[in-house]
Parts: C-alpha cells; structure tokens; sequence
C-alpha cells in the first residue's frame, strides 16, 4: 500500500505478465489514482500438483463456533457493565455502529476488551455473512483476503493497551493459500504479533477450516503510532 485510497475516483488497474511458465506464473498489478500508484501487488498462480512433501502446523484446540457468542453479543454484554472505562465504551460503540459483512465470534473474548495488556495472540471464527456457494474458488480467495485484514494489525496492540492509538494503517499484506476452502463456512483465525516497535507492528495469521486443514497463512506489517506523554518536570 504506497498511498491512501479515494472511494470516490475509478481506479485504473495496470497488468503486467512478468513471467508465464508451465506451471507457475506471475502477473504484477498497479492500482492507480490521480495518476500515482495507490496499490502494487503480485501474483503468483500454480496448476494443482501431487507431492509426497507434506505438513502443516496442528490447529488450536478451541471451542467450536456454536458455543460461542457473536462479537455483537459480546459488545453488548460489555456496554452493560457500568464500570467500562469511557474510552473503551467508545470504541465498543463504534465497532457496534459499523456494517461489517462477517460474522466473528472471539474464541477468547475477556482479553479484547480489557484496559489489561495481553499476549499478542488472537484466536477467532470468522466467516462472510450470507450465501457464495460453491462458485469459482477464486471468489472465495477473495473474500478470505477481505476477512483476514479485519482486526489483524490490532493484534500488535495487545501488550500497549496503555497508549492512545491515533494512527493505524498496513504497509504490506501477503497470502498464500494452501488448501480450497469456503469463506462463508466457519473458519478459526489465528493471528499473533512477534515483534513491534519503531512505529511498526508485524502481525502473521492463518485461516484454518473446521476440519483441521491450514487452508491460508497471511503476514502484514502495518504503522501504528501512539500519543506520545508529555515528559514530567524535574523541578
């Protein structure tokens, strides 16, 4: 991501095929707006292929999506209590207000909303509301791309609950996929934070599908910067 998007200008998209092999290819993409590259991404396309070289890190043990309460529930549950601090009422308030086309449902809920720092680690389901079927599967890459960038950076912020946020924004965000999958079936996202710092936060995630199967590994690094203290008088 080289500049900020604007929703109101048409956005010219240039296709480069950088190389075309037998069974790999690379095709690089400039978004464009105003004349300047807003977006530069690359692409890279395998014909399916059979290898005996196969493994995968083993998903989380975690309740199943139906004994789990929806972010909604929960940001409803938290707006009752009457000692949630003002900031984080706010901020509940405005997730609240946003139309959000996917269901989420946080497998560990007490830590996301607490002023309390945490270990950079999230654990949710996630899927896209409503009906996509099984259509090209390309649709469904899509939409996961769409998912896997919702609250993936803040995971960097757990430990710093502390601070005052006030600038957010990716620098880079990078997929493979590994396995077919629906996005509108339930899948377990697993996002960590290994490192932050010098106003950068690194965030790596996978999707995993209900039964086991790693379907996608993501990676971003993002900007955050925070509001800085005043330094204290040493009179």
């Amino acid at each position: 991501f080289s500049a900020p998007g604007d929703p109101k200008v048409p956005v010219l998209y240039e296709v480069e095929r950088t190389r075309t092999g037998r069974s790999f290819s690379v095709r690089s993409v400039k978004a464009i707006q105003h004349g300047k590259p807003i977006f530069i991404c690359q692409a890279s396309f395998q014909l399916a292929q059979e290898s005996p070289v196969q493994h995968q890190f083993t998903m989380p043990t975690v309740p199943p999506p139906e004994e789990l309460l929806t972010q909604e529930e929960l940001i409803n549950t938290f707006l009752q209590n009457p000692n949630l601090a003002e900031r984080y009422r706010k901020q509940l308030n405005k997730i609240e207000a946003k139309d959000v086309p996917i269901d989420i449902k946080p497998v560990n809920p007490p830590g996301m909303f607490c002023s309390e720092a945490q270990e950079p680690k999230l654990l949710f389901w996630v899927r896209a509301r409503g009906y996509i079927g099984e259509c090209d599967s390309k649709v469904h890459c899509c939409v996961a791309a769409y998912i896997s960038d919702y609250a993936f950076l803040g995971t960097a912020l757990l430990p710093h609950r502390q601070h005052d946020v006030k600038f957010m924004v990716s620098l880079d965000h990078s997929m493979w996929f590994h396995a077919p999958f629906r996005a509108d079936h339930w899948m377990l996202y697993e996002c960590e934070s290994p490192w932050a710092g010098g106003c950068r936060g690194l965030v790596q995630g996978r999707l995993w599908r209900r039964d086991g199967v790693l379907a996608v590994t993501c990676a971003q690094e993002g900007v955050i910067r925070v509001a800085q203290k005043p330094e204290q008088s040493k009179l």
